[in-house]
């Protein structure tokens, strides 16, 4: 039988699932939606500004997608960087 040193057993547990929980970009690209929606509410021109906040969200859908192994997320994280991409191109045209 293989001895099994238990407190490191439970860090080495508690590191994978703190690795595999997205909750942390969830919350950031909650924020990051809602701002870029108030952002657009404005009258000023922000088209840079939406920009940045762009470049903010596909970072979160960057890591939630490296983060995760399920394969329904997947998908769902392949939708969410489609929609930012048409999103994108709409910014170029206001810049």
């Amino acid at each position: 039988t293989k001895n099994i040193d238990e407190n490191r057993f439970e860090q080495e547990l508690i590191y994978y699932l703190e690795k595999q929980d997205i909750t942390e970009e969830q919350v950031r690209l909650d924020a990051h939606l809602s701002y870029f929606l108030e952002t657009m509410k404005t009258d000023s021109p922000n088209g840079k500004k939406l920009g940045f906040i762009g470049q903010e969200i596909g970072r979160e859908i960057n890591t939630i997608g490296s983060k995760s192994s399920d394969a329904e997320m997947q998908k769902i994280v392949v939708q969410m960087k489609d929609e930012l991409e048409k999103i994108k191109e709409q910014l170029l045209n206001i810049l």
